[in-house]
Parts: C-alpha cells; structure tokens; sequence
C-alpha cells in the first residue's frame, strides 16, 4: 500500500489528509486545503472511498469538492450529508490494500475513530507523533468546549488494547508520519495525557 499525503504543500491550516493507493484507493480525512481533489486527481483516476477520522473543519472543509469530483463512497462516525456509510466502533473498512478496524476514540471529538490494521494505524487527532506540544507521542488538545481529557485518556487505551503489536506506519491528523514502534509513541502519548497537565501554556 502507497500511501501519499496530500496536503503536504498546504500555505494554511489544514489536516494530514491521506491517500492510500492499493485495491481500493482511499482518502482518510479531505482536508482544507483547496486543491485537494486536484491532487487526489494526479494519483488515480478514481477514488472509492474517503473515510472520516472525525468532522472538524481542518478535516472535512474540502469533502464537498472531492465528492463531486470523483463520487466516492464516505465511511464516517456521525451523521453528514455526504456520508453512505455509518462507521461504528469495531466495525471494518477497507483501506488501501489493507482491512483496518475501527476504533471510537472520543475525547477530542465525539465522533472520533481511528483506524488500526496489522500493520498501519490512521489516528486522526487523539495521538500523534509529533506537534508544538511534544516531539515523540503527543495527543488531541481536549481544552475545547465539548472535550475531554478523561474520555481521551480512555480512549488511547482502548486504542492500545486494539493494536496488533507490529504496527509499524503512523498517519496522524497533525504533524509527521512515523515510521517504526508505533505503541511507543501511543504509550507516550498515554503516559502525558494521563497527568492531566495543560497540554498548551494558555489551556
């Protein structure tokens, strides 16, 4: 499975949007970077399906312009006007060349998933490797109204409880990929977010 992000060359603030080339070419989360369909465009002529890690705008802002062009089916949480197909926790999808279960990580979104195979994990905003907080294993802000840190401590370790130990292709929503041990950098991510300490100086 190829995996190419294509908001790599975004000038403002958008998600990781990413496409998994394979026997069913995939786009996890489309971003908010205008374009985004033009770029899709340049690695395959069709996109089967684009699947949600959640709905914040930095990750749906461009869905509307890639479902015209290329009417793929969507795979998402909770209830959006594109959406052809709900997701729920433990359900499959496929992604790429690869079956990846989906796992209902609230806590920096109530409709949060992420999306764990035997090889790769897509984990939208609730961990990720690296961002102005923290360099290795940090997590998804939860100072917002509607969030939580309790529910997202609890939701890396349904997250852990669900990951096959040779998980070794990180994707997050923010910040690099991560090639390598992937559950120590999402027990990192656990070890902080369970102090319970501002992530940010201003939370």
């Amino acid at each position: 499975m190829r995996v190419e992000e294509v908001t790599a060359e975004a000038e403002s603030f958008t998600c990781n949007a990413y496409l998994a080339l394979g026997e069913r070419d995939v786009l996890v989360d489309a971003g908010a970077m205008a374009g985004v369909a033009d770029v899709v465009a340049e690695h395959t002529e069709t996109l089967d399906a684009v699947v949600l890690t959640h709905q914040h705008g930095d990750h749906v802002e461009e869905l509307d312009a890639v479902c015209e062009a290329f009417d793929p089916d969507v795979h998402a949480y909770a209830d959006h006007p594109r959406r052809t197909h709900a997701l729920a926790d433990g359900d499959t999808v496929a992604i790429g060349d690869e079956t990846f279960d989906a796992v209902h990580t609230p806590g920096h979104a109530d409709d949060h998933l992420a999306f764990v195979s035997e090889s790769t994990l897509f984990s939208g905003d609730v961990v990720v490797h690296d961002d102005g907080a923290f360099a290795y294993g940090s997590f998804g802000r939860t100072d917002m109204p509607g969030q939580s840190r309790s529910d997202l401590v609890e939701s890396i370790e349904r997250l852990l409880g669900r990951m096959p130990d040779g998980v070794e292709h990180m994707y997050a929503g923010h910040g690099d990929t991560y090639h390598g041990d992937v559950r120590d950098v999402v027990e990192t991510a656990l070890a902080r977010a369970e102090q319970f300490e501002p992530k940010y100086p201003d939370e």
